[in-house]
């Protein structure tokens, strides 16, 4: 990129602390995010306080960024890390409540193995689940993953074998066969 890129210069001015080019940037990446937040949490109002949650931090890491790199990777790694708090947080709240069983079995078989596989997802560990979403219920490519979350492919792959695992034992002792 040249120094007159306006793209750097946006960006310089986002690090600097303006809050006009902070404006811009958000609206500029807040589709992309929304989505990519989405595909992880799974609940459009919580994607919304995700996506919030994010820009805010990264508004106040923004000395840290820097201009020569993109932007929206760097959003994407930021919004992943406030998603999966999210995830971990939400878990917390459904382990608490862990005890309180809704007494009514749904009357479908489909709804109840849907309900059943939705269970098994949310009782993952927070890392497990994001990449389990991922892989086995958006079928984004493995590689897409691993960039997304800065992670080796390799770990991408060990930790969706861990969580396939996981999911047939949650799902084997709800009585559903995967």
């Amino acid at each position: 990129m040249k120094a007159t890129d306006p793209e750097e210069q946006l960006l310089r001015r986002f690090v600097d602390g303006d809050p006009l080019a902070a404006e811009a940037l958000y609206r500029r990446f807040e589709r992309e995010a929304h989505g990519w937040i989405l595909r992880i949490v799974r609940d459009p109002a919580a994607a919304e306080d995700v996506l919030v949650e994010s820009f805010w931090r990264a508004y106040r890491a923004r000395a840290r960024f820097v201009v020569t790199r993109p932007f929206g990777a760097w959003l994407r790694r930021i919004a992943t890390r406030a998603a999966l708090d999210h995830l971990r947080a939400a878990r917390r709240r459904t382990e608490r409540r862990l005890g309180e069983v809704d007494p009514q079995a749904p009357a479908a078989g489909d709804l109840a193995a849907r309900d059943a596989i939705a269970r098994a997802f949310r009782r993952l560990p927070a890392k497990l689940q994001v990449v389990a979403t991922l892989a086995l219920v958006e079928e984004r490519p493995y590689r897409e993953i691993a960039e997304a979350l800065d992670l080796p492919l390799g770990t991408v792959k060990s930790r969706l074998s861990r969580a396939s695992a996981r999911l047939r034992e949650d799902l084997s002792r709800q009585g559903i066969r995967p």
